[in-house]
């Protein structure tokens, strides 16, 4: 792995923050791959704003100068709960991806691992994430465990309730 280098991403990687944003659903089979271009330019000024604003922080794996690898944390104000009962920090783990011929290199781990570290100097109170099937076993490696009582909700909610 001596070949790879992670480093803490900055406003003009947004670009590559979208496209592998865009790539994970492609890759997943929740974006169709005619979609991805519009995804990118609608994902791209968002991440920008919060790598701006340091909402959002990510970190990039490269090899010969090219990121493959990459992933971050959207950070939020924790009230509160049954766990913590103070208010505190949380962070929401996003975007994990690794190029198709970097994978299976343990990359998504150091990814992962560099968050976790990161979250653990910053006295973060939570850290959750969505898993998708590949990545489910790594998750549970590092500690996460499934919560059966996430729901959603996408747009406005009915008048009519």
């Amino acid at each position: 792995m001596s070949a790879y280098a992670i480093r803490r991403a900055d406003i003009g990687d947004a670009p590559i923050i979208a496209w592998h944003r865009a790539a994970m659903f492609r890759d997943m089979g929740e974006l169709p791959p005619a979609d991805v271009p519009s995804f990118e330019a609608a994902t791209t000024p968002w991440i920008a704003e919060r790598l701006a604003s340091g909402v959002y922080l990510g970190w990039l794996i490269e090899h010969e100068s090219t990121v493959v690898a990459g992933g971050g944390i959207l950070l939020r104000d924790l009230w509160p709960t049954q766990h913590t009962l103070k208010a505190g920090r949380m962070a929401h783990v996003g975007s994990i991806y690794t190029e198709c011929e970097h994978r299976r290199r343990g990359l998504a781990r150091l990814v992962m691992e560099t968050i976790l570290d990161w979250c653990t100097a910053h006295a973060i109170d939570l850290v959750t994430l969505s898993a998708s099937p590949d990545g489910r076993s790594l998750y549970e490696q590092l500690g996460f465990t499934p919560d059966t009582r996430a729901m959603r909700l996408f747009g406005a909610p009915s008048p009519q309730r």
